[in-house]
């Protein structure tokens, strides 16, 4: 295989965000489930399903699932974060596959947070 000059690969690079970063990409809403051994513990591997679920039933093709290691709050586990096109991420806590169906018609379909379930709006990145 040829090697890629650094252009190429910056280029690569471009291509890969594109499908990462909800402004540059096709999707317009982000779920991200905390999967690390704290949050497949307490039941990760269910929300997921879920969300999986909701999403399937939804028809929306512009939701992305994934996944990603610990949030930093094992006791409030499972947990997920779901970001919309032009607003903060907002953090939900203590899930279950009802609060799910809540959070995904409320947050997703229409576009409203559900406060109930959330611990915190914005993003610990700074970004």
């Amino acid at each position: 295989m040829a090697k890629l000059t650094i252009d190429e690969l910056r280029k690569k690079r471009e291509e890969a965000r594109k499908g990462i970063y909800l402004r540059q990409g096709e999707f317009k809403g982000k779920i991200i489930v905390h999967m690390g051994t704290c949050g497949v513990a307490a039941g990760a591997r269910q929300i997921v399903s879920a969300f999986m679920e909701e999403i399937e039933e939804s028809g929306r093709k512009d939701v992305m699932l994934t996944t990603s290691g610990c949030a930093g709050l094992c006791s409030r586990e499972p947990m997920a974060t779901v970001e919309t096109l032009n607003t903060p991420p907002v953090k939900y806590i203590d899930l279950t596959p009802d609060k799910v169906k809540k959070i995904f018609k409320t947050h997703i379909m229409e576009g409203n947070i559900a406060a109930e379930y959330a611990i915190g709006i914005g993003s610990e990145r700074g970004g």
